[in-house]
């Protein structure tokens, strides 16, 4: 490989290896726009076949030659794979291609700490980056592995350096552990705040960029962030919502979106804001119904909330986006129920946008809620409070 090739900062190569499972995206969509999240511009998009991984270089030596060949045309700096790469597989696919090559697991992580924004969601980020970082050591610091005690000597600086470090992560994953166990205290406090008032708790959640947060915002006339494109809000906000003249407070909170393989760690340091979906009284599982692929989406979400307990809460799906079905895919009614997992759940079609549907969305959590007497006015929503930061 050229040395002196110019490359393009933040142009990226994206890679996907089809291992016939049956969620594999072979147009590499949803890498692309976490891609683009990230601040990243792909450049060129690289699909190949496997019975299994290559167990150096997770695609083979013929086809890393052809990603090469590839990021060399394009001026690409780094290269993005779809899948978890090893960390002795990713240091080998860097010597081979002598360019930045990422996985998916990064990608994901870089895109939260960039939109973090209260102090729990910075620190479950960081928690989630160290952890991902103590498995790479061999990778980070193989510039080590030069540094012997001399022929015939095993360890040495080399050895003791990389100790250091393992030891150094490994004292900060346990103080960031610390500081996030003050903080989901706090959260717990407010929660049994809101259980002695006997509040009716609420959880938005669904695949991410399904339009939660602009549910969220058209309910209770918030302003919570929402932009169309992938992880556009991390942090759980939560108001109360006026749902006409309660007999019963209301609380509605909007969570982090899930995403297909999200990774082990993420969901293992965003516990504290997954809890708001786990101890809910009910869930509302929106659905972008104008994505073709909702029906796998919907089946991710589903696996998610079961990981963290979130399987057995009562669930409402709300398909959103009604506005932007095309005629012959309109719902001939706005409210029926579906089958998943062989229980029938209520749906009810909205859009956001338009507000279409909304009414009918407040009429049916009133009634679940037992809040207000049938046929009361329904209203907005006030702040009750944001996630601890």
């Amino acid at each position: 490989m050229s040395e002196d090739i110019p490359r393009q900062d933040g142009a990226v190569v994206l890679v996907g290896v089809d291992f016939g499972l049956p969620h594999f995206d072979g147009e590499l969509e949803e890498l692309g726009l976490l891609a683009q999240t990230a601040g990243l511009t792909p450049v060129e998009r690289l699909v190949c076949k496997r019975k299994a991984p290559d167990a150096a270089l997770f695609v083979g030596s013929g086809k890393a030659d052809e990603i090469r060949e590839l990021a060399e045309m394009h001026r690409a700096s780094e290269v993005i794979f779809d899948q978890s790469l090893s960390p002795a597989q990713q240091r080998n696919l860097e010597r081979t291609l002598g360019i930045a090559v990422y996985d998916r697991t990064f990608l994901i992580l870089e895109i939260f700490a960039q939109r973090a924004r209260s102090h729990e969601g910075k620190l479950q980020v960081e928690l989630a980056r160290l952890q991902y970082l103590s498995t790479r050591l061999v990778r980070r610091w193989s510039h080590l592995e030069r540094q012997t005690g001399g022929a015939g000597v095993r360890g040495g600086p080399g050895e003791k350096q990389i100790e250091l470090d393992r030891r150094m992560i490994d004292e900060s994953i346990k103080r960031t552990r610390e500081r996030l166990a003050k903080v989901q205290k706090q959260r717990n406090t407010q929660r049994r705040q809101r259980e002695r008032r006997d509040t009716f708790n609420i959880s938005l959640v669904g695949y991410t960029n399904a339009g939660k947060s602009s549910i969220f915002n058209a309910m209770v006339k918030a302003r919570a962030y929402a932009a169309d494109q992938l992880f556009a809000t991390l942090d759980t906000t939560t108001r109360h919502l006026y749902l006409g003249d309660a007999r019963r407070q209301v609380s509605i909170s909007d969570t982090v979106g899930f995403i297909r393989d999200l990774p082990h760690g993420l969901v293992d340091a965003f516990k504290a804001t997954l809890q708001e979906a786990v101890d809910a009284d009910l869930l509302l599982h929106v659905v972008d119904a104008s994505n073709p692929h909702h029906p796998e989406q919907m089946a991710e979400v589903q696996r998610v909330l079961r990981e963290i307990g979130a399987g057995d809460v009562p669930q409402m799906l709300v398909f959103n986006k009604l506005d932007a079905l095309e005629s012959a895919q309109q719902p001939l009614h706005l409210q029926d129920e579906i089958e998943i997992d062989g229980l029938q759940i209520p749906r009810v079609f909205v859009s956001a946008h338009t507000g279409a549907g909304l009414p009918a969305l407040r009429s049916e959590l009133a009634r679940r809620s037992g809040s207000v007497v049938e046929g009361m006015p329904l209203d907005g929503g006030a702040e009750l409070h944001d996630a601890p930061g």
